[in-house]
């Protein structure tokens, strides 16, 4: 006599968080300013508002831009701040750095602005594997946000989890 297979994760109060839900949607551009340098390592200040000033600022529509410089050059702060002002009309997002940096920032905010108390007192895993470009910091602060309210936390799978916090 075959006794029947029960799926107690299904049959839990365990609750599955997944940070890819969260991805937002847009083309993320890596914007390199080594272009506008001479020979890639000086910034001359009229040349370089003459380039910005006649760049197609319109190709970055709802995209989010990482603002970098992949030389050695050093860049002064106002350099970034101007093409930010030709880039927030039409960008969703604007950030200096490269594009780890960009998904940690947009995260950031997202975390900051999640409303955790769905999760009050529940047992709950934080998925792992994602296809898209999650940042590992994001997991960092999605625990900070869980800790407080969760009746514990788990990383992995529901079949194959590590267990982190227990209150």
């Amino acid at each position: 006599m075959a006794e029947e297979i029960v799926n107690r994760v299904a049959n839990s109060k365990l609750v599955t968080f997944d940070l890819e839900d969260f991805y937002p949607e847009g083309e993320r551009i890596l914007f390199d300013i080594k272009d506008w340098l001479l020979e890639g390592l000086v910034l001359r200040e009229k040349d370089f508002r003459e380039s910005a000033k006649s760049h197609d600022w319109s190709q970055y529509q709802d995209r989010f831009v990482a603002l970098t410089c992949s030389t050695d050059a050093i860049i002064p702060g106002w350099a970034y701040m101007l093409l930010t002002t030709y880039l927030t009309p039409v960008a969703q997002k604007v950030v200096v750095g490269d594009l780890e940096t960009l998904e940690t920032i947009l995260y950031t905010e997202i975390i900051q602005e999640l409303d955790v108390s769905e999760y009050k007192d529940l047992p709950v895993i934080i998925k792992g594997c994602s296809k898209k470009p999650v940042p590992k910091n994001a997991y960092l602060q999605v625990i900070n946000k869980l800790q407080p309210v969760a009746k514990s936390i788990m990383y992995g799978e529901a079949c194959s989890s590590v267990p982190l916090f227990k209150r």
